[in-house]
């Protein structure tokens, strides 16, 4: 005859683990008993009134016992089973909406492509947005970039998009963006100004001694929310009115400013929608 086999670690831990697990819904449903005149409380899973006594499954004792009526807080007990019943419905609704974030981020996350670029959620569509061709604007002159290289030189220059509009139009006042990059750095959206045929994105201002770099932009609050490493979803926090704007990318002190602009256009119908129906704000980062 063999001997027995001896029970793995491994199995053994599962055991246990599948046995703690198995008493959890147990354990949520035990009720506090109060005694009268603060006597302390009972743990029990269950109770009745009977008449001038009270009948419970005592938690500690694995058996039924019986207590006088008057011996125990009968409103208290109430009130706060009422608040714990209360408090796991809300915990259950709580994680009833994560778990569809969570199916819906993985969904959306299925959608961005696997090349670095800002892409456009329309409707059941992601688009590519291109990015936008840079240019600066100094008492010497302008000079055409994607990003800045070398550092620009001392004093006041700005950076521009040439034209008043962006041939790129989103229809609803809350677009979303995602955005794939292999590194990142600051993310968000700005609003850009109108500036003689061409569209202000930022003011750079440099230190002559220094050559410190201070950038100046009229960035909108947002929402971020990361799906995976580099993989982002950006939304502004309110129906933003209809304008010029582009969604950035860069370094703070560093002038290497990336653009993917956009023209919003909404609809009177697409804004009051848009007011109505806002996204969650889990991943609200001002």
């Amino acid at each position: 005859m063999r001997p027995p086999r001896k029970l793995s670690r491994d199995l053994i831990r599962r055991a246990a683990l599948f046995f703690l697990v198995a008493l959890l819904p147990l354990s949520a449903a035990n009720i506090r008993l109060y005694l009268a005149d603060g006597g302390g409380d009972m743990m029990v899973s269950e109770y009745e009134v009977l008449e001038d006594r009270v009948r419970y499954y005592s938690v500690e004792r694995s058996a039924w016992e019986e207590i006088p009526l008057a011996l125990v807080d009968l409103e208290k007990t109430r009130r706060l089973e009422k608040q714990q019943e209360q408090s796991r419905e809300e915990r259950a609704a709580e994680e009833r909406v994560e778990r569809t974030a969570e199916r819906k981020a993985r969904t959306e996350l299925h959608d961005v492509p696997i090349d670095d670029g800002v892409y456009y959620r329309d409707g059941d569509r992601v688009v590519t947005v291109a990015q936008a061709e840079l240019k600066t604007e100094t008492s010497k002159g302008r000079t055409l970039l994607k990003v800045f290289s070398p550092l620009p030189m001392a004093g006041k220059q700005t950076v521009e998009i040439e034209g008043e509009r962006s041939e790129f139009v989103v229809t609803t006042s809350r677009p979303m963006f995602y955005m794939r990059f292999e590194t990142t750095n600051r993310l968000g959206i700005l609003r850009l100004k109108d500036k003689k045929k061409a569209r202000l994105v930022q003011v750079i201002q440099v230190v002559p001694q220094s050559k410190e770099i201070f950038e100046e932009q009229e960035e909108i609050e947002v929402f971020r929310q990361q799906y995976a490493p580099g993989v982002y979803k950006i939304w502004p926090v309110d129906p933003i009115p209809a304008g010029e704007y582009a969604v950035f990318e860069y370094t703070p002190g560093e002038g290497n400013i990336r653009i993917w602009d956009f023209s919003c256009q909404p609809s009177a119908a697409d804004s009051a929608a848009d007011q109505e129906d806002s996204p969650a704000d889990s991943g609200k980062d001002p």
